[in-house]
């Protein structure tokens, strides 16, 4: 089919060589030997009367013609697939369809789990795949390369709707054979421990860094991990703080030495949220999931006075939700 004198197959060949900037990892994407892929490539360029791919030392550049149709190719396809993908129904029992979702280590542990479990108790049949966050999820959105991202509210695009999820303030957590055991965390004792801090891949600091720093207060910072779930085991048997999620607290509780004291400070809860591209605002696979993923945030957010620790000091009724 031509569209303008274009073959609209070749939107397609166009839209992977922009985003590989390769013509063999192009070509393997779409399952196409190299040659045809050069072919289309070629054929690209008389229409378009531009390069596209331009050789620079031992890599391929897009040129400024290929840098400015970029995103716009990328919009076309994701309409496109999301009009023909989106069935006029959705049976979770009688499907084998994937849904890839974006999110945190922090999501994986803390709501993922509730979330299969419900799926489980539904007899659904569905697959999920579930990936790490980047610097800047919500683009894997609109490239339509994620279903659905779980993020702080913070970092959600205005561009596309979102939903929020539930909160969860932030606590300290410290070993219970340490000195801190048993002791107030005040914001003195808080400045001079030592702490075991989670920094994102590919970014710069955290949400909750960030925070701290327009609060004026710093940290001694001794260990930085990638994980948020893994902090409250880095400080056992050590005389260091974490700075974590309630939820993640009391979840290490149960297994760790821990105690768990509030922020000698104010500090904003996390919220939760989870996003969606515009374009599949009507899927009813979507709209199955994400009344899914709401349902176990509610079960999330009042179970958490329910879980038995193991021993800690819980005093978190001073702190606000």
């Amino acid at each position: 089919m031509r569209f303008k004198r274009l073959d609209l197959n070749l939107l397609v060949a166009l839209d992977n060589l922009l985003a590989l900037q390769s013509v063999s990892a192009a070509a393997a994407r779409m399952n196409m030997s190299q040659s045809a892929m050069s072919n289309a490539l070629t054929r690209l360029r008389t229409y378009f009367n531009d390069p596209l791919l331009v050789q620079v030392g031992r890599r391929m550049e897009l040129t400024p013609r290929a840098v400015s149709m970029q995103a716009a190719v990328r919009d076309i396809l994701v309409r496109i697939e999301a009009t023909i993908e989106t069935a006029p129904e959705f049976d979770p029992v009688n499907t084998d369809r994937e849904f890839s979702i974006l999110l945190s280590d922090y999501s994986l542990t803390v709501l993922m789990p509730r979330v299969l479990a419900l799926a489980e108790e539904m007899g659904a049949n569905v697959r999920f795949r579930l990936l790490p966050q980047t610097a800047y999820p919500y683009k894997l959105l609109e490239k339509g390369e994620a279903d659905l991202l779980i993020s702080p509210e913070f970092y959600v695009s205005d561009d596309h709707p979102y939903e929020r999820l539930f909160t969860d303030p932030y606590v300290c957590v410290v070993c219970r054979d340490s000195a801190l055991a048993g002791k107030e965390i005040t914001r003195e004792v808080y400045a001079a421990t030592g702490h075991a801090v989670m920094v994102p891949p590919n970014s710069a600091g955290s949400l909750e860094a960030e925070m701290l720093a327009r609060l004026g207060i710093e940290r001694r910072i001794d260990v930085s991990a990638f994980s948020f779930s893994a902090l409250p085991n880095l400080i056992v048997g050590t005389e260091k703080i974490a700075t974590v999620h309630r939820h993640i607290a009391r979840i290490a509780a149960q297994t760790l030495p821990l105690e768990i004291h509030p922020l000698p400070f104010k500090l904003d809860p996390l919220t939760q949220a989870m996003q969606w591209h515009s374009y599949r605002d009507g899927d009813p696979g979507l709209v199955w999931l994400r009344d899914l993923i709401v349902r176990a945030a509610q079960t999330l957010e009042g179970s958490g006075d329910a879980v038995p620790l193991a021993n800690p000091i819980d005093v978190l009724n001073t702190v606000d939700p």
